[in-house]
């Protein structure tokens, strides 16, 4: 198939100046409002300086050019009136629009209301010499830039942090007299709270969200990004460490679809877009940037909301007709896996409940915690399970099913009775469970990327021998092509229709994302293998242990069909896509690679055609079977559950998993 691909249009630009400066908290508090399709309110994020902030870059394709360029000034906020001579300059030529301070007689390019709109261009940004390095520049302010795309910005301002009573304990140093400092002070103590006392830290972060402003920051957007300045903050070090963002979001965003259920009633969720969460929140979307967040949501009382989130939120009341929800997540996580979805969701639970599901029911607790020696694991620290005497043993994690009230019944005779044999069979193979809760909700059958596969497998498939036959299987796998979140699975309807095997093999699937995907994350989008290629493989693992009516030797049969059906697919794919698309690393040997300021591209993440490939999956699949095999099971998933021991809560490229492997492969099976 002769597709000629275009870089300006299928590569991904990730903006962020993620090596001066990171996210290390969100704090989002949100109104969802169905007769406009917005979701309003404000973010407030928590930074922490990076160590690269002063360099310099040492290519000028990736660096601001010198101040003889054509000037980039900002939009001024109200009511803050800030001199045009007072702007600094930085090169438009990486992508950026022209910034304008709006005074009498000029353009002005915001929205009629006023607010400050993402600015729609024609084409993106073609390949990583965009990429602006924003850092230090002599006499220039300092730049944050934001992934941010299909939002109305309506304010960015200064969090008093100090403020806030009971404070001052974050305050080490008395001689402190520049408040600035002392508020960054006070957000860098607050950051790095040992993990004991994560519970603290949450009360602090809502309290400090909560803080007044203390005065609003320059700001601007382009199609890709919000980018902010202080005036006179001329370092990372010496930029606010704690903003606020007032934003809505915009029925025609990317990030999230408005749609009904399948009884006619809104629902809105996010889609698992390429541009992942920018159309949803500002905020750092390289995968680098790993942070945690909590969010409060406020919905009509008639819809659950559900979330990415530890806890298994409970509604309150607020007043008549109204609801809020409120989630957390204390391990850190790149912001493209946080996920939400409000609807008049059921949940849906069984008539009777047996051993298992009373044992799942039992809440688990970080505070609870039998910690052992941190040095055992070599992530950030963060209230860890791997590092918990009882979360270890937890065959079961607590769970819930969530569905439209018309698939109540079928998913009381499906898809309810698989969640414990498959949460007990994942952790038969592969030890302790990364999160401590799990949510699992029916889509809608509109849902734009699920609809086509679910409608196409309602007529296709009408028998589940048939399920992984041709293109059938690759809109199968299509459906589940969207990002991975922790503690929240989306399934189709179409699960529920082909019986017990179809259901519980996209099951085992999702599950198996939570220890590849997203306890151990790819450094680089484009390494999807990592993530999808275990979790393809893992599904029939999961499966056949968790089908115990099978013989081991039906078990075997059936994983051996389903590797022919997915080589025919593997083969078929190869003979009509494009050959670039079908490279595990397109980036090749500069995979994970970024420029000085952080930000980078995601080789043809925006390739529309990409969205229906498999190669990832299944070139993935079969490098896994393959090792499976030579090195025989009980050797391979030995090595397996030592690796997902060793690189839980960090990003690996490929070569970390493949050199561990060499290390760990017994002399006599390496030839």
């Amino acid at each position: 198939m002769d597709i000629k691909l275009d870089p300006s249009r299928d590569d991904l630009p990730l903006m962020a100046n993620t090596s001066h400066i990171l996210v290390k908290h969100y704090v989002l508090d949100l109104d969802v409002d169905f007769e406009s399709q917005i979701i309003e309110g404000t973010l407030v994020l928590f930074f922490e300086s990076g160590n690269r902030y002063r360099k310099k870059s040492s290519s000028t394709e990736e660096t601001c050019q010198s101040e003889s360029d054509e000037a980039c000034k900002f939009r001024t906020p109200e009511p803050c009136h800030v001199p045009v001579t007072n702007t600094r300059t930085f090169s438009s030529k990486m992508g950026y629009n022209d910034f304008a301070i709006y005074g009498k007689g000029e353009k002005d390019t915001s929205g009629k209301d006023g607010n400050h709109d993402n600015q729609e261009q024609a084409s993106g940004i073609s390949s990583s010499k965009y990429c602006c390095d924003t850092g230090n520049h002599g006499s220039e302010d300092f730049l944050l830039v934001l992934d941010c795309c299909d939002l109305s910005v309506l304010k960015v301002e200064e969090v008093d942090v100090a403020a806030v009573p009971g404070i001052e304990k974050f305050t080490r140093s008395p001689k402190l007299t520049v408040v600035s400092e002392l508020r960054n002070q006070i957000v860098h103590e607050l950051v790095t709270l040992p993990a004991d006392r994560w519970r603290e830290q949450l009360d602090h972060y809502a309290r400090c969200s909560q803080a007044p402003g203390c005065g609003e920051l320059l700001f601007d957007t382009d199609t890709w990004s919000l980018q902010i300045r202080k005036t006179g903050a001329q370092t990372a070090i010496d930029f606010p460490h704690a903003i606020r963002i007032r934003y809505r979001t915009k029925p025609q965003g990317r990030s999230v679809t408005w749609t009904s259920d399948q009884s006619g009633r809104p629902c809105v969720y996010t889609m698992g877009s390429p541009i992942n969460n920018r159309a949803l929140f500002p905020c750092q979307e390289p995968p680098v940037a790993m942070s945690t967040w909590q969010a409060t949501v406020r919905a009509a009382a008639s819809f659950v909301v559900l979330m990415s989130g530890e806890n298994s939120a409970q509604p309150t009341q607020l007043r008549e007709g109204c609801s809020s929800w409120h989630y957390y997540v204390t391990m850190p996580m790149p912001a493209s896996t946080f996920t939400i979805a409000v609807g008049p969701w059921t949940e849906v639970k069984p008539e009777t409940c047996s051993p298992n599901d009373q044992a799942a029911k039992r809440p688990f607790s970080p505070s609870e915690a039998d910690f052992r020696c941190a040095s055992i694991c070599g992530h950030v620290e963060y209230p860890c399970r791997f590092q918990n005497a009882s979360a270890t043993t937890q065959e079961i994690i607590p769970h819930r099913v969530f569905a439209p009230g018309c698939l109540r019944g079928a998913c009381q005779e499906t898809l309810l009775q698989l969640v414990s044999p498959c949460l007990s069979a994942a952790h038969s193979v592969l030890g302790t469970h990364p999160f401590s809760r799990l949510d699992v909700l029916i889509v809608p059958a509109n849902f734009p990327s699920l609809g086509m596969a679910s409608s196409f497998l309602t007529s296709v498939c009408p028998d589940q021998d048939s399920l992984t036959c041709g293109p059938c299987y690759k809109a199968f796998l299509f459906k589940f092509a969207c990002p991975n979140s922790p503690h929240i699975v989306f399934l189709s309807q179409s699960t529920l229709t082909g019986g017990s095997h179809l259901c519980g093999t996209r099951l085992c699937h999702e599950i198996a994302h939570a220890w590849f995907g997203l306890a151990i994350g790819a450094r680089d989008w484009t390494e999807e293998w990592l993530s999808e290629g275990f979790a393809t493989h893992l599904e029939d693992v999961f499966w056949a242990k968790a089908q115990q009516q099978l013989a081991p030797h039906e078990a075997q049969e059936q994983q051996e069909l389903r590797a022919c059906l997915r080589w025919r697919r593997l083969q078929d794919e190869l003979r009509n896509s494009p050959e670039q698309l079908q490279v595990l690393r397109p980036s090749k040997e500069k995979t994970g690679h970024v420029t000085d300021s952080g930000s980078s591209v995601v080789k043809h993440g925006l390739n529309p055609e990409k969205g229906f490939m498999q190669v990832h999956y299944l070139k993935g699949y079969f490098l896994l079977r393959f090792l499976a095999r030579r090195l025989g099971d009980d050797t391979y998933f030995s090595f397996l559950r030592k690796f997902v021991h060793t690189f839980h809560g960090q990003l690996i490229l490929s070569q970390d998993f493949l050199q561990m492997l060499l290390e760990n492969i017994p002399e006599e099976k390496r030839s």
